[in-house]
């Protein structure tokens, strides 16, 4: 039986309220039994690849660059696309529910691509795509990190 993935996006550089929650989440994707992926880097994807590694969980790093070695230190399966940005899709593709925390261009990126994959987006303190009038079922605008992931794991089980 096939693990399902969830994938947290959000900014390389994050504040430490953003990596909380992050690792909060990664945690609690790992203890419901999914595998966890994100762009591999630092920030939010370091810190949620850290809580899912805590709770004994996989994560899996699509990576930016061509070497698997530019992982952060908990990714557990690396992959090395030499994309840049344009792993982006991957990793939206990827995954069957997507969390996103915060973030810029690359995260909004990564929301509208999940979107048009008719994927479900889970947003903690991100994007708010209703205030310019993009109303989507798929976009939800959760309050917690528990609820992120709670609502993640369901959208997958």
């Amino acid at each position: 039986m096939r693990r399902p993935i969830i994938g947290v996006m959000g900014p390389g550089e994050a504040t430490t309220g953003e990596c909380e929650a992050a690792r909060t989440i990664g945690r609690l994707v790992a203890e419901g039994g999914a595998l966890l992926l994100c762009g591999g880097g630092g920030g939010v994807m370091e810190a949620a690849a850290r809580g899912a590694v805590e709770a004994g969980g996989e994560v899996i790093g699509i990576l930016p660059g061509f070497e698997g070695g530019e992982a952060n230190k908990y990714v557990t399966i690396s992959i090395a696309t030499g994309m840049s940005h344009a792993r982006n899709a991957i990793n939206v593709r990827s995954s069957q529910a997507v969390i996103a925390i915060s973030g810029s261009y690359g995260t909004l990126s990564e929301i509208a691509l999940a979107l048009k994959s008719g994927k479900k987006v889970f947003a903690l303190n991100s994007w708010r795509l209703d205030m310019i009038g993009c109303e989507d079922e798929n976009f939800v605008i959760v309050e917690s990190p528990e609820e992120a992931a709670g609502r993640a794991l369901k959208a997958v089980g």
